[in-house]
């Protein structure tokens, strides 16, 4: 049952069916002159609650989610000369903050201001403020729209102070319109203390979810408006980011103080709000359970000249999240994800044929390819069975991989006895390429980065030698008559939810037969054994997931791998105050201009990322202290 969504294009026909006959992202008034005319009458309402919708919208964009770009999943060329490569000037602008080119003068994703691949969430913000201040004029807007509507408006509100939170620590709150007249004082408004934040989204969600419908009925027209269920699985992320080691007496900010001489972090660890964000994702998943809920599974349709169990598994563990609106997706934004032909290498002529079909841009650096676990479950440095420190010697493909690498092939040991999310997340030289219009896995494409289609032109080239294949619908087609078989972007899918919860029960009270049953699930849908029995058959270090600290760094590295590439990592790695020991090695991959195996396979540098304590926040804009002097910056900008 499709019951849990955000916006689709059905959304989308609602609003140019109202008499106002506005665009959906145009719908933006913002001063009075406007409001007799947006609130005249229930349709008109509705168009202006549909344009606070349209920064949400913006968000499934991953140029401008620093949780995507800034995860060290994927890396953007640098030397590129053209423009259009990424969707023009300044495209490629979040792939920078790796790079430590984050400045307080200009800085990349202003998300205060609105520059450099940011949005403006304060403008935002006053546009919901703005309706729940005008949503009682329209004479014919019934009650029971009337508390939906102002459910919603609630929601969104919550949730652009919590983007803004998650980014810059201290914000001011908004939760008022400001009148067009009001003083200088009164828009000069100061930071509140992190968890006077945190608690207000918290408080505004309770608001919005006792109002708003578990799931969606009527999806023809109303397909992609908040629920509570969504907003249930939002507050579980919101509480488990305030418990997280960011936020939660973090030592680093203990002396950040507000103008008042107040301190802006809390001071100390209250494990108690773990306690919290583990109530919260149970109740969450309960929710999501009642209305239909569970994990994806693929169902072959159409013309399938040969599909293997492998092959299945592979479509199943992608289709989670690129088969648009499935049982597992909680929440999904719209609109579609437009950079398949960022994520795909070439594997065929037709491919190679088109000079803007494929850009392959999008670049899985070695260190996360080599995330992923060995086929035994467990880390491929920990597994005693494993050959980690041969990973880079050549071999080739042979019967036993025969779905996965192409047989003879010659590619590196690291690529086998692979756990099957790699080979469904992760496209390399050699690696198999089940569709683009070949649906015979027996004798599928393959990727050829060497000397064939997939190799490296000047401007269409991934920098690394691997591929975020996780991106690209196996229906998506390249060449002379491309077709990409379009998706929304998944926000948040259920196994992220579980993932949570474990985290949470750890934190509280560590390993537990609750927490297992959950990761194993998980697991078991990739074909893995339970976390106990991985560990404890194939591991130098067997008793790990018995320990609170074990099992603590299992669970982060289970939810890196589970959600790779979808915009999640990123975040995580912030609050877990992870990201920084990440970008401490050189981004590595493959000497990718090269036409030899001998010479394609040696390890080069891409770059050496930068990032230090003061990058776990955002600075804002130096010109916005200069204009509210009751602003204190960011810590160490």
């Amino acid at each position: 049952m499709k019951f849990i969504y955000s916006l689709l294009p059905a959304m989308l026909l609602v609003l140019f069916s109202v008499s106002s006959c506005k665009k959906y992202l145009d719908v933006t008034p913002d001063d009075v002159a406007t409001l007799q005319s947006s609130f005249s009458n229930a349709n008109e309402a509705e168009a202006y609650l549909f344009g606070c919708y349209s920064a949400m919208q913006s968000l499934s964009d991953v140029r401008r989610n620093a949780g995507w770009t800034a995860s060290a999943e994927v890396v953007f060329p640098i030397n590129l000369s053209d423009p259009t490569t990424l969707g023009g000037a300044g495209g490629d602008d979040g792939f920078n903050l790796m790079r430590g080119l984050q400045n307080a003068e200009n800085p990349i994703m202003n998300y205060w201001d609105g520059y450099n691949m940011g949005l403006n969430l304060w403008q935002s913000i006053r546009m919901c403020n703005t309706f729940l201040a005008n949503v009682n004029i329209p004479p014919d807007l019934q009650p029971y729209q009337k508390t939906r509507y102002i459910a919603e408006a609630k929601f969104l509100k919550a949730y652009y102070h919590y983007w803004l939170l998650r980014m810059y620590g201290p914000i001011p709150i908004e939760d008022v319109a400001v009148a067009v007249n009001a003083s200088t004082d009164a828009v000069r408004q100061p930071q509140q203390t992190v968890d006077s934040c945190f608690n207000y989204v918290v408080g505004l969600l309770d608001q919005a979810i006792a109002d708003l419908p578990a799931a969606i009925q009527n999806q023809a027209v109303e397909q992609g408006r908040i629920t509570s269920t969504i907003a249930k699985a939002v507050k579980a992320e919101v509480l488990a980011t305030q418990a997280s080691p960011l936020f939660n007496g973090n030592p680093d900010y203990v002396s950040v103080k507000g103008k008042n001489g107040q301190n802006m972090f809390s001071t100390a660890v209250d494990p108690g709000k773990w306690q919290k964000a583990a109530d919260a994702c149970k109740d969450a998943i309960d929710a999501a359970t009642a209305v239909g809920a569970g994990l994806y599974q693929f169902v072959p349709e159409g013309n399938i000249v040969h599909m293997s169990d492998s092959t299945k598994l592979l479509l199943t563990l992608e289709g989670a999240f690129v088969d648009s609106w499935n049982r597992e997706q909680i929440w999904s934004l719209n609109p579609n994800f437009g950079w398949q032909y960022m994520a795909s290498p070439r594997v065929d002529a037709d491919a190679a044929s088109n000079g803007f079909a494929v850009y392959s841009n999008f670049s899985v650096p070695l260190a996360e390819s080599e995330l992923f676990y060995s086929r035994n479950g467990v880390p491929i440095n920990e597994d005693k069975t494993w050959d980690y420190t041969n990973r880079y010697v050549l071999t080739q493909g042979d019967d036993a991989h025969a779905y996965y690498i192409k047989k003879g092939y010659t590619c590196p040991k690291g690529n086998f006895f692979r756990e099957p999310r790699y080979y469904a997340d992760v496209a390399f030289d050699g690696s198999t390429w089940y569709g683009s219009g070949n649906t015979d896995d027996n004798n599928p494409y393959y990727v050829n980065a060497v000397n064939g289609y997939a190799s490296f032109q000047p401007i269409r080239y991934n920098v690394t030698g691997y591929w975020p294949r996780k991106l690209v619908h196996y229906e998506s087609a390249a060449g002379q008559n491309t077709v990409w078989k379009t998706y929304v972007w998944p926000f948040m899918r259920l196994p992220g939810l579980w993932l949570l919860y474990a985290e949470c029960l750890n934190e509280v009270g560590g390993p537990s037969s609750t927490i297992y049953g959950y990761l194993d699930q998980i697991r078991a849908r990739a074909g893995l054994q339970g976390v106990v029995q991985s560990w404890a058959n194939y591991s130098n270090n067997p008793s790990k997931p018995l320990t609170q600290d074990g099992l603590r760094a299992i669970i982060h590295q289970e939810r890196r791998i589970e959600l790779a590439f979808e915009g999640q990592a990123g975040w995580d790695l912030r609050r877990w105050k992870e990201l920084q020991g990440v970008l401490s090695g050189p981004v590595q991959g493959w000497n990718y201009t090269k036409k030899t195996v001998s010479e394609y396979y040696q390890l080069q540098t891409v770059y050496n990322p930068v990032f230090n304590v003061r990058d776990y926040l955002f600075p804002v804009q130096t010109y916005d202290m200069l204009i509210n002097p009751n602003l204190v910056q960011t810590p160490y900008w």
